[in-house]
């Protein structure tokens, strides 16, 4: 469009490129639904299918092990876990499996346009990766701690006429407080952490699209690119953005699927 229509003021071609990016656009949103409704299909066939099978199981249990277990932690995996997994199935199918196809096929498309300006994606994605992956795997076993940390409330409830009979009501409430102002610390200490993510990645993308347009500009000025390819580039390099802010977003979802993963597992 840049540097066939606008360049030679062709409003024909111009035209007929801006209609193929509608008709691109249109086929897009098409995947994009149909994956969408795939996906929570195959979300929720897979929570219900998990369902059935760990009621089956813990129909096996003798009453003994029920009462070691406890119906309340039962219920919690039969319910808010199988739920979180739910979640988590159905975002990973949605948008953590598209975003690589995307980031390696941007780079890909970069370096058909110029080897030379493309380096600069060859140094952002692993910097990235790193970041994102980082960041997932030292979050993941705290959010373990956190949903491990909240059995304490069930304790309570659960032994609440023994704690009257012995009148502990006072220690219980001392204790209570100290393992909740715990479980505060490591919640914003957890939420902390994933929340850097945000920064680094768009601190990392702004500075890959600063030295884009820089050596985009020095390569322009020397003949070897187009300004319609350093646009393309830069947009190259935003939609890895997008997908990396996406990938950020999702990392707490997939943590906190895992862990209740690991729990219905155990």
């Amino acid at each position: 469009v840049i540097d066939k229509g606008i360049v030679n003021a062709d409003k024909g071609y111009i035209m007929q490129m801006c209609f193929m990016l509608i008709l691109l656009a249109i086929i897009g949103l098409v995947c994009a639904i149909t994956a969408q409704y795939f996906s929570a299909k195959a979300a929720v066939g897979a929570a219900t299918g998990m369902r059935h099978s760990l009621f089956a199981h813990i129909q096996t249990f003798s009453f003994t092990e029920m009462d070691t277990l406890g119906t309340s932690t039962l219920v919690t995996r039969m319910t808010s876990d199988i739920n979180q997994v739910q979640n988590g199935i159905n975002m990973v199918l949605r948008l953590f499996l598209r975003s690589p196809f995307i980031v390696f096929g941007a780079m890909i498309m970069a370096f058909t346009i110029d080897v030379k300006a493309a380096l600069v994606f060859v140094a952002a994605i692993p910097v990235l990766a790193l970041i994102v992956f980082g960041i997932m795997l030292a979050t993941r076993p705290m959010y373990k701690n956190v949903q491990s940390g909240l059995g304490i409330t069930r304790e309570n409830l659960t032994g609440v006429r023994v704690i009257r009979a012995f009148n502990k009501e006072q220690d219980e409430v001392k204790r209570f407080k100290n393992d909740n102002e715990s479980l505060n610390r490591l919640q914003k200490y957890v939420g902390k952490i994933s929340g850097l993510m945000n920064p680094l990645t768009y601190v990392v993308v702004n500075v890959s699209i600063i030295a884009l347009i820089w050596i985009g500009g020095v390569r322009v000025n020397a003949g070897a690119l187009t300004q319609g390819q350093v646009v393309a580039l830069y947009n190259y390099m935003s939609q890895i953005l997008v997908e990396l802010i996406k990938l950020a977003n999702l990392i707490i979802t997939i943590t906190k699927a895992l862990a209740c993963a690991g729990r219905i597992e155990s």
